[in-house]
């Protein structure tokens, strides 16, 4: 769900000048449509969740093949320049400065703000999650639980962050995967044909689980999800990136035009879990659509779909997805029609303009200080705070009480809504 700093040859990560944007780490330009892209995801999230867009959820999978191509574009650039193997503990690094502390302030402020104004069936659910949110294992801590996500999301504050757990996963195993296979040519032509079989077995997998009515497993596993990852990464491989150099820049433009339209209309066709085929093939088409797009666009970004998904509006929006997506939910919850006094649009606009100032102020004030300023989060140092980050996760959940929920966890099963 989120950009990829970027590796100069020092491996120290400097805070761009205000006038320079962030460069594709596949190509090493910069493309403005993924910005827009990433935009467009956190948008329909948004309103999906606030009830008003039942194809919404698809932004996340959006989230997933842009975090792919991203991903490996890096790897293997990387694999291409040093003289050497690819710096996995500087990768993790990397990642790790550009996720981890917007995450754990987020836990820690959600869990005192649960604690100071929710109700106590949603703090005592928040102190059980809050730990696994940290570990980077929500989803499979509510596989584990059977924690419905369509249908008790709206009792966790933390139910959306098992996607964050999905690409933290992928971010542990798919760069060992690179690394080992880009350390001699000859292997790292496996690359692409693993990132298909991966995903080709991931979509069988998906299928072959899928029963009953509640899709929780296969729409939260790490093992059912990666084809969206693996297929941005296959995009992102030296034979996909040559086949579509040699496509004609007005083929490419009318190809995203057809894309573009394609993947709309699936986002407005589909509401919610109960669509036809989304289980059985429609998540694994929507990802290769969503993937040839984005291959697509990064070859040729200057068409008309691309300086629209490329405008400013869609591109600080995107600028803002990764903290937008942390913020929203618990802001939701937090700020309900009970605690508004209303509504509707009325309080979607109240939502959309609370996690917006939630998400910004994650950035300027936690984000890109740690990520571009921060000589203590690197290296040893940066080790020792993210010991003790976790460790301040740790002392909240045991030090905030338990709520004595009492006759209100009779009535508890009433309060889901199954809009998550």
């Amino acid at each position: 769900m989120t950009t990829p700093a970027p590796v100069p040859p020092s491996q120290v990560a400097t805070r761009p000048h205000r006038h320079q944007r962030p460069r594709s780490r596949a190509t090493g330009r910069h493309i403005a449509p993924l910005d827009g892209l990433r935009g467009l995801a956190v948008l329909g999230v948004l309103l999906f969740h606030a009830g008003h867009f039942g194809g919404g959820f698809l932004g996340v999978d959006l989230f997933f093949v842009l975090s792919g191509f991203l991903i490996t574009g890096l790897l293997l650039k990387e694999a291409t320049h040093r003289h050497g193997p690819i710096d996995l503990a500087a990768f993790w690094e990397r990642r790790a400065r550009r996720l981890l502390p917007a995450l754990t302030v987020l836990i820690v402020v959600v869990l005192l703000l649960v604690c100071a104004a929710g109700p106590p069936y949603l703090l005592g659910f928040a102190l059980e999650d809050g730990p696994w949110a940290a570990l980077q294992a929500t989803n499979w801590h509510y596989i584990s639980e059977q924690v419905g996500y369509w249908n008790d999301g709206d009792t966790h504050v933390f139910s959306h962050l098992w996607s964050i757990g999905v690409e933290w996963q992928f971010y542990v195993v798919w760069p060992v995967a690179v690394a080992v296979l880009a350390r001699r040519r000859a292997t790292r032509r496996l690359v692409p044909v693993i990132a298909a079989v991966g995903a080709v077995v991931s979509v069988v997998v998906m299928i072959t689980l899928v029963h009953g009515p509640d899709t929780t497993r296969v729409y939260e596993g790490t093992d059912t999800r990666a084809f969206s990852l693996l297929l941005g990464a296959l995009m992102a491989t030296d034979p996909a990136r040559r086949l579509l150099s040699r496509t004609p820049g007005r083929l490419a433009n009318r190809l995203c035009a057809a894309l573009v339209c394609g993947l709309g209309a699936y986002w407005f066709l589909t509401d919610g879990p109960s669509a036809p085929f989304l289980f059985h093939g429609g998540l694994f088409l929507h990802a290769l659509a969503a993937a040839l797009l984005i291959a697509l666009l990064a070859h040729a970004p200057a068409g008309p779909v691309g300086r629209l998904l490329g405008s400013r509006p869609l591109r600080s929006l995107g600028a803002v997805s990764y903290s937008l997506y942390l913020w929203h939910w618990p802001l939701y919850l937090l700020l309900s029609e009970e605690v508004l006094g209303f509504g509707g649009w009325a309080r979607t606009a109240v939502l959309l303009a609370a996690s917006l100032a939630a998400g910004c102020l994650s950035k300027v004030l936690v984000e890109d200080p740690v990520r571009f300023k921060a000589r203590w989060a690197r290296g040893r140092k940066g080790a020792a705070c993210l010991a003790a980050a976790l460790a301040a996760v740790a002392a909240v959940c045991l030090l905030v009480p338990a709520p004595n929920v009492g006759a209100d966890a009779v009535d508890l099963t009433q309060l889901t809504t199954g809009s998550n």
